[in-house]
């Protein structure tokens, strides 16, 4: 019986572990989302932003401003600018930032 709770204990401490740890990894993507509004050159710089399953595409009124070594920063695999869109994949996380940038507009 005592065997049983001890078992009960450590499994218990083990779950208690992972959520601190799964907690501390999850991304805050409020200030990811603000970082990225500004690397593309403020809100009033996007036209329209959309999302492609792991690829973000977004539209802007002015290119020049983007600052790539930003985007990159927060985790962009990669930035292709066509005329003014620039279609950056960033992985599983597109459609939450999409999500966020949506808020924010």
């Amino acid at each position: 019986m005592n065997e049983i709770i001890e078992y009960i204990i450590i499994l218990a401490i083990l779950l208690l572990i992972t959520l601190i740890i799964m907690k501390f990894n999850k991304k805050d993507f409020a200030s990811e989302v603000n970082k990225l509004v500004k690397y593309l050159g403020g809100k009033d710089n996007i036209i329209n932003a959309e999302c492609n399953m792991s690829r973000f595409k977004v539209i802007l009124k002015d290119v020049t401003k983007v600052n790539k070594d930003g985007i990159t920063s927060l985790g962009a695999k990669g930035i292709v600018e066509i005329d003014n869109q620039l279609k950056i994949i960033f992985g599983k996380d597109a459609k939450e930032l999409k999500k966020c940038i949506d808020d924010l507009l």
